[in-house]
């Protein structure tokens, strides 16, 4: 015989039935990261492997390009959603038209620096004259390093500049150079320490170049209105709340996902970085835009500055209230 259906489970079908709507799937966004995976990216890790992300409705691909010149390009050209990028470069895009917007912050203060020796003959940024620098990749560096030895009456001509690719600390370690520009002070010096090569970093913020965010997260402009951006940065912001209350459970999940990174580099790099993660993604400074934008005109880089907005927003939450409209004159 056919079982009959309990009174009790009968509202609970016929509204399921009534509804009719299908579970809700995870949105997917695709991510390209500025380089491989490294410390620099644990708030982005931390959100994806506590579920941060799976929470706000998403399925973040996090992806190291394989020229860490593609990801601003992969996202102007609509292929992916959001890329990790540098604030430096942006004005750059932004000069040459490609259709660029920073909508996040992941790392809100310089990372690059000027390293040299510790026990080396360079005491002092004026101490390079007559020296050889280190760089990798021209242009931005060249500007920095010729704001830094204007600080201290020194012009580039007074250097011999020498690119070493990405060998910065071995450069400087074999004394093929005195000194170099744009390496990072959460990774590079930790690499001569374990060398037993210390060195000494002189901050660009510190002697004449404006501070600026480092790693930053930027999407298309025609894009702005996705829902799901909003909702990565807040996960994201969780990701940061987490790591910063938690970092050892948090470092436990990042190599947990990347156990080729355990090692005591990447150890001292997770702990140096900590303290310069954006604790709002979301939020954005005009002023210190526009002021690192004015500081790229003077030193040659763009031609000229333009608004702010066009180029880095801060999206709306959708808790926000709806912005009051001007009061209707009598006339309606």
């Amino acid at each position: 015989m056919r079982k009959h259906i309990g009174f009790g489970l009968l509202p609970i079908l016929i509204a399921l039935l009534l509804d009719g709507s299908p579970v809700s799937a995870a949105e997917k966004l695709t991510v390209i990261l500025d380089w491989f995976v490294n410390p620099d990216h644990a708030p982005l890790i931390v959100a994806r492997e506590k579920g941060f992300f799976a929470d706000a409705g998403l399925e973040v691909e996090l992806i190291a390009p394989a020229d860490p010149n593609d990801p601003p390009k992969l996202v102007a050209a609509g292929k992916a959603d959001l890329a990790i990028s540098y604030q430096p470069q942006l004005h750059l895009q932004v000069a040459a038209d490609l259709p660029l917007v920073r909508v996040g912050t992941l790392v809100a203060t310089p990372l690059t620096s000027l390293v040299v020796l510790k026990d080396g003959p360079v005491h002092s940024v004026a101490d390079l004259k007559g020296r050889k620098v280190g760089f990798s990749v021209g242009g931005f560096e060249d500007a920095v390093l010729g704001a830094m030895l204007a600080k201290h009456g020194l012009k580039l001509t007074d250097v011999t500049l020498v690119n070493v690719n990405f060998s910065l600390s071995p450069a400087i370690i074999s004394g093929q150079v005195d000194a170099v520009i744009g390496a990072y002070r959460n990774f590079e010096l930790n690499q001569m320490d374990l060398h037993d090569k210390p060195g000494r970093a002189f901050f660009p913020e510190e002697h004449g170049v404006p501070a600026y965010d480092e790693l930053i997260v930027i999407a298309h402009r025609d894009r702005l209105d996705d829902k799901r951006l909003r909702s990565f940065l807040d996960a994201l912001e969780r990701g940061v709340q987490f790591l910063i209350n938690h970092p050892d459970e948090s470092w436990k999940a990042f190599v947990g996902a990347y156990p080729a990174l355990n090692d005591e580099l990447n150890r001292r790099a997770w702990r140096d970085t900590l303290p310069r993660f954006a604790l709002r993604p979301a939020a954005l400074d005009r002023a210190r835009y526009a002021r690192f934008a004015a500081f790229l005109k003077e030193r040659g880089m763009i031609k000229e500055t333009v608004p702010v907005g066009t180029y880095a927003v801060q999206l709306p939450s959708p808790w926000e209230p709806a912005r009051p409209q001007g009061r209707k004159s009598a006339g309606g």
